[in-house]
């Protein structure tokens, strides 16, 4: 599955790169996020996630990659969700300024396997552009607070 998208945020970019690098921001703007820590070259987490009948608690591990601060990096990943299966893949995001604050490229490859593979490809990526925009909105809401 291939999303990509952009969204913009009315902040500069080097406030922009400090909320998506944001361990508690991230957190909160994750939909279904329960944990999340930084570690050394990015962050576990523990995210609870329903697609269609399917209910699953993903535990994982994701890497920041090719880090361009406060411009772009590669984000890399991998959740396993028990009997449920496993997620994995990545995302390529970058910054652009414009005058009146930022917008945010985005590009992600994902693949899941097991119970969720079973679900077809159209309510997994339905349910992935619904998660994204969740996320995506609460990162504007928390900008436009701050």
């Amino acid at each position: 599955m291939n999303l990509e998208g952009s969204f913009f945020v009315p902040r500069p970019r080097a406030q922009v790169w400090a909320l998506i690098n944001d361990p508690e921001v991230l957190r909160q703007a994750i939909p279904g996020c329960q944990t999340l820590e930084a570690v050394d070259d990015g962050y576990t987490a523990t995210v609870t996630v329903s697609i269609g009948p399917v209910k699953a608690k993903f535990s994982g591990r994701v890497q920041l990659l090719d880090v361009q601060a406060p411009e772009s990096y590669r984000i890399a990943g991998e959740g396993n969700g028990g009997i449920a299966g496993f997620a994995k893949g990545g995302a390529n995001v970058r910054l652009q300024e414009q005058e009146d604050g930022t917008v945010v490229h985005y590009a992600v490859d994902a693949s899941v396997g097991g119970k969720l593979a079973q679900l077809g490809g159209r309510l997994i990526e339905s349910t992935s552009r619904k998660l994204s925009q969740q996320f995506f909105d609460r990162i504007s809401d928390i900008a436009a607070a701050a």
